[in-house]
């Protein structure tokens, strides 16, 4: 999934990803933002079946090939699962519950993880309702774009132009990365943390410490906490070894 303009090793790295777009024009249009400021893999989590239909084509224009080589998934989690840093796009600030950026912090992280030769994904929400709690808790952070109180809902290609033009601008070399390390994201996959984060709330219900059903929050903190920590694939092993042990003592391990 790298088109011929998607020649910069670092934008290689990135990802946009719709999470169930209504419109296809504005998957379409979508396609050619991200082919203007050179990024490449398209990620459609959900789309409608026409989703490829005269509109999208319309609005791609010259980015037909962006626009033919998406990937079509049907969950976040799928959509997600190589990237070690996972960004929401939230058209309002939220509350603490989640860590939040400026759009052109976010882009210069996410330009300097790339660089690192890290998997970026960058997630856009529905037309109407952006992203559910469930799925903002898949991402590391969330990046506002300010805009107009009175008019404040951009466009879905228009808000994929923003902060891809915030990224290719650094890319460029007209302002440098700032550090790499924030302390929201791990250095591992999402996958590997979706697996870590299930096998501990497993151990967490088998122990009774957690009721399943009245948790919500808990999980989260956790999921902060833990993503904070930014641990490494050995560090996983070691806390998953020892939750093996506590569940191996309680006789549940399956």
């Amino acid at each position: 999934m790298n088109p011929d303009h998607c020649e910069a090793p670092d934008l290689r790295q990135l990802r946009i990803v719709l999470v169930e777009p209504s419109h296809p024009g504005n998957i379409g249009g979508t396609a050619r933002a991200m082919k203007n400021m050179g990024i490449c893999q398209l990620v459609l989590v959900n789309p409608p079946e026409d989703w490829q239909g005269e509109q999208a084509r319309v609005r791609a224009t010259s980015a037909l090939d962006v626009l033919q080589q998406a990937q079509v998934v049907d969950s976040l989690e799928a959509a997600i699962a190589p990237c070690s840093l996972v960004l929401g796009a939230s058209a309002r600030l939220r509350s603490s519950r989640w860590p939040q950026m400026p759009v052109d912090e976010a882009a210069a992280l996410t330009l300097g993880r790339a660089q690192q030769g890290d998997a970026v994904a960058l997630v856009f929400g529905r037309e109407k309702s952006g992203l559910t709690n469930a799925e903002l808790d898949l991402c590391h952070a969330l990046l506002h774009i300010p805009t107009n109180p009175a008019c404040s809902s951009l466009n879905l290609a228009a808000a994929v132009q923003v902060v891809a033009w915030e990224i290719y601008r650094r890319h460029l070399g007209d302002e440098k990365p700032v550090s790499t390390t924030f302390e929201g994201a791990p250095r591992v996959s999402a996958e590997v943390m979706e697996g870590f984060y299930e096998h501990l709330f497993t151990l967490l219900q088998q122990s009774e410490f957690m009721d399943p059903d009245k948790n919500e929050h808990f999980r989260r903190r956790l999921r902060k906490l833990f993503n904070r920590a930014g641990m490494n694939q050995k560090e996983v092993d070691i806390l998953r070894g020892i939750f093996r042990a506590c569940q191996r003592k309680m006789g549940v391990l399956e």
